[in-house]
């Protein structure tokens, strides 16, 4: 811990009162942006995906459950990869508690990965995680929504994530929110990438309250620090160095057809 500057409780009180106008003030602009965010536009979405989950194939309009509202977390889980991504864990720690007090807001959440359906089943159990995980395996889904990238385009060095071209992974997170209307059309109402993912991390919100805060300023990439929960253990470090990258490919990996 970094030595920090002592004040009366005089001071303090003024400085913390001088916080809370800040902090009243982003909480304004937040429900604004939130606002802004309801008034987007819907787009029809045309095309038939279909999905792989425990009770068999599902259309998107299936996985609503009943509800008119769908929240999807495009996981970073490759065909190939040996398991999910450390900061998908990371968030995916948070899904579990949300989803009855969602389904009880007409809203269904639910995570979509490219990895095959035994593969997400086998790492959900190893979590102990309870939501429901389906497999886009084989189909556009991820491609159209800007989460997955083939090899033509991580081959041009640059790849269409987050509203802009930049350097990429064949993997990367994102949140898509869809929604049903009474003829049972499905439009897809927003969706967001990167640092937006935030908003879905409750840990970071208990990190931004301590005094050392995040503590990723010396990382190559700010989740460097995060691990798998079962991964913790007395022998923990962090690498600051650690390049941000997808992990190891099954040694018996199987190929998605786009």
């Amino acid at each position: 811990m970094q030595p920090h500057r002592i004040v009366s409780p005089e001071v303090w009180l003024a400085e913390r009162k001088a916080l809370l106008a800040c902090e009243k003030a982003l909480t304004k602009a937040r429900d604004e942006v939130a606002r802004q965010r309801r008034e987007l536009p819907w787009v029809k979405v045309e095309k038939p995906y279909v999905f792989e989950g425990p009770e068999g194939q599902a259309s998107l309009s299936d996985l609503f459950d009943g509800r008119s509202q769908l929240v999807i977390y495009h996981f970073m889980f490759g065909p190939e990869w040996r398991e999910e991504c450390p900061s998908c864990s990371f968030l995916a720690d948070h899904i579990d508690g949300a989803v009855p007090h969602l389904a009880n807001r007409d809203v269904t959440l639910i995570a979509v990965a490219r990895a095959p359906l035994a593969h997400l089943e086998a790492f959900k159990k190893r979590m102990g995680w309870r939501f429901k995980w389906v497999s886009s395996f084989g189909g556009d889904f991820n491609f159209d929504y800007h989460v997955s990238f083939s090899e033509a385009e991580l081959g041009r060095g640059e790849v269409d994530y987050n509203y802009r071209m930049q350097a990429g992974l064949d993997e990367l997170p994102g949140i898509s929110v869809f929604c049903k209307d009474e003829t049972g059309q499905v439009f897809h109402s927003y969706s967001s990438y990167g640092r937006g993912g935030d908003l879905l991390i409750g840990a970071y919100n208990y990190l931004d309250l301590v005094p050392k805060g995040r503590d990723e300023g010396g990382l190559a990439f700010t989740m460097a620090w995060v691990r798998h929960h079962d991964r913790y253990d007395r022998g923990y470090a962090v690498d600051p160095g650690q390049a941000q990258g997808p992990p190891e490919k099954s040694a018996a990996s199987c190929r998605a057809e786009r």
